[in-house]
């Protein structure tokens, strides 16, 4: 038996917006059609309507579930450089708590009306939580070597992470580019290639990490020094941090993360270079971390595929896609339904979920998220009523 979901608007992101529409859905959450007011009144249906604004399931293209008992533990506004030094001494804890912080923030983000994950992993503490999940993860599995001669070793290594994953859907991604060797760079690109799966990289996050690349100067320095890293072998490339590493990794289909400082020169180098990038933007991390955000008005120009994350809560206060997406209407003016395939479509894409996520249409299954909208598309509030 269908139900029918009817609100001021749907919002199918695949199509125009439908006034006192209803969306017909069968008990498995498959999608039959979109109906008009019109033809809810000439089928004689009872349909219950809700105040507000029917939009898909959203998509979570980046976020670190494992670190989530390390909420409000790191202050805001350190800037890059002490915030990874900061995850690094801290990161460790009770296996108990960081297991049950792993849980409470997975309810969290389903019922904030997520419906998949693009999650950061170092280790396998989170394949529990997410094999019984009601939320679809992709796990990147990150890789950290600078030094070239253990870009083998530490490949091995992340090899039987992912085997351990197994058979949650997971690929072997760099950490970013300040962290992964040119040899470890190739040796995950090769992996890439050979599964058909996908890359997630932080770039560009702040100044000190253009600095490194251009002129071995900034703030990663004494990263290094804090580290006992010798890094005395490190060339400067005299380019920007993405115009050094992205030749690595070809035409793989990768998700750049953060891109706080990218400027036009690095996104038409990035176009040149590889067709198949999508841009996720983390507002509240950025500002959590750097206090500053991205030139979204740049990217939006260049016309990349933007996507959306929450980072983790280490950096945030909460893992809300919705709260992302006032926080870039509030900073940047974007237009809710610009916001709103950056939430859903383009997400789902990026994953290779796009045939059942991302839009209502018949035959899919993408969730359905209830929320409200000022008569202007102001999104008034971060609270998601999940439907279905």
């Amino acid at each position: 038996m269908l139900k029918y979901f009817s609100a001021d608007w749907i919002f199918p992101v695949a199509s125009a917006p439908v006034k006192n529409g209803a969306v017909a859905v069968r008990p498995d959450g498959e999608i039959v059609g979109i109906l008009t007011q019109e033809e809810i009144v000439n089928l004689g249906l009872d349909v219950t309507k809700h105040k507000g604004a029917i939009v898909p399931g959203f998509i979570n293209t980046h976020c670190h579930l494992e670190l989530s008992h390390m909420l409000g533990q790191i202050p805001e506004h350190t800037g890059l450089v002490e915030f990874v030094r900061s995850i690094i001494t801290s990161r460790q804890g009770d296996a108990g708590q960081i297991k049950a912080a792993m849980e409470t923030a997975d309810q969290k983000m389903f019922e904030n009306g997520i419906v998949a994950v693009g999650d950061i992993s170092n280790q396998i503490s989170s394949k529990e939580v997410k094999e019984n999940s009601k939320i679809h993860y992709h796990t990147f599995i990150e890789a950290l070597g600078f030094n070239p001669e253990r870009a083998g070793a530490i490949m091995d290594q992340v090899k039987s992470i992912k085997q351990d994953f197994e058979p949650l859907p997971a690929s072997i991604v760099p950490h970013a580019p300040y962290t992964v060797s040119p040899e470890l760079f190739e040796l995950i690109r090769d992996e890439a290639e050979k599964a058909n799966t996908l890359i997630s990289v932080h770039n560009q996050e702040t100044d000190n990490e253009n600095a490194f690349f251009e002129n071995k100067t900034g703030g990663f320095l004494d990263l290094y020094q804090f580290l006992g890293l010798d890094i005395t072998f490190f060339e400067p490339s005299h380019k920007t941090s993405l115009q050094s590493w992205l030749p690595y990794i070809k035409e793989q289909k990768t998700l750049l993360v953060h891109n706080t400082v990218s400027n036009k020169a690095d996104i038409m180098f990035a176009k040149a270079h590889n067709p198949n990038l999508y841009w996720c933007l983390c507002p509240q991390a950025n500002l959590y971390i750097e206090n500053a955000l991205p030139n979204v008005d740049l990217l939006i120009n260049e016309k990349v595929k933007i996507t959306l994350g929450t980072d983790s809560l280490a950096s945030n206060h909460q893992l809300n896609i919705l709260s992302e997406m006032i926080t870039l209407q509030k900073h940047k003016q974007v237009t809710f339904e610009k916001l709103l395939s950056w939430a859903t479509i383009n997400g789902a894409e990026f994953l290779a979920l796009d045939k059942d996520l991302g839009t209502i249409e018949p035959g899919k299954k993408p969730g359905l998220n209830l929320i409200q909208l000022s008569a202007n598309c102001i999104i008034e509030s971060d609270n998601v009523e999940r439907l279905i």
